[in-house]
């Protein structure tokens, strides 16, 4: 695909995300790896629901600015994913209301923000990871982003909102897009002892359709030490 095609791509998926109400006013970022290792990636203050393919960012591998407005603050957690996460071509950054209200409760388990609720879930987000606060631009997220080891595609970012990455930009707004469901299924079945996917049910998924979850992961690691 053209790099205008691409260009075109990420203002088609962001106003799509902007209309539904997924990121707010100009909140949420959205890039995308070019094959020279280049990026193209949205503005700073730039809303998802009016972007202009020709003021999109364009980076060169060292992330610096080659064409187009100012990039967005966020691009050190983008570039922390990317190089650990090497299957990851495209990354979604948003400030949905579901998935940053899941960041603030209590009980939440960094390594597996949310339970086995659904398949597709895990089919397309995998688990999701916490990471502590840090404001918004603070290249201190980069580290604890690192720390993951490229074990997760979905991140959430505590009191901010979920970070994504997918094989393709579709891929990594569908991940999206599932994650904020699950998590506004969690907040409507909080405390009602809802019935989540088996551990079988749950192994079956990962055999059928060659799921790399982290916890099965580690379980493997485990295994073969």
């Amino acid at each position: 695909m053209s790099e205008m095609r691409l260009r075109e791509e990420i203002c088609r998926y962001g106003r799509s995300l902007f209309e539904r109400g997924l990121t707010p006013g100009s909140s949420g970022n959205i890039s995308l790896r070019l094959d020279d290792g280049g990026w193209l990636v949205t503005p700073t203050n730039a809303s998802l629901g009016f972007l202009d393919p020709a003021r999109i960012s364009r980076l060169d591998e060292g992330g610096r600015l080659v064409s187009g407005d100012k990039p967005t603050k966020e691009i050190p957690l983008h570039s922390a994913l990317y190089e650990t996460r090497g299957s990851a071509r495209a990354i979604v950054h948003l400030h949905s209301t579901h998935a940053v209200a899941l960041t603030m409760l209590p009980e939440i388990d960094p390594r597996a923000v949310l339970p086995p609720m659904t398949p597709y879930y895990l089919m397309r987000a995998g688990e999701t990871a916490l990471v502590p606060y840090y404001r918004p631009g603070d290249p201190a997220v980069a580290d604890a982003i690192r720390g993951l080891a490229g074990k997760y595609s979905s991140v959430l970012l505590a009191n901010h909102g979920p970070v994504v990455g997918g094989e393709s930009l579709e891929a990594a707004v569908f991940a999206t897009e599932e994650l904020e469901e699950t998590a506004k299924l969690y907040l409507l079945l909080r405390n009602l002892n809802p019935r989540y996917l088996t551990p079988a049910q749950v192994e079956d998924l990962v055999k059928t359709f060659g799921l790399e979850l982290p916890s099965h992961q580690n379980r493997e690691d485990h295994d073969h030490g």
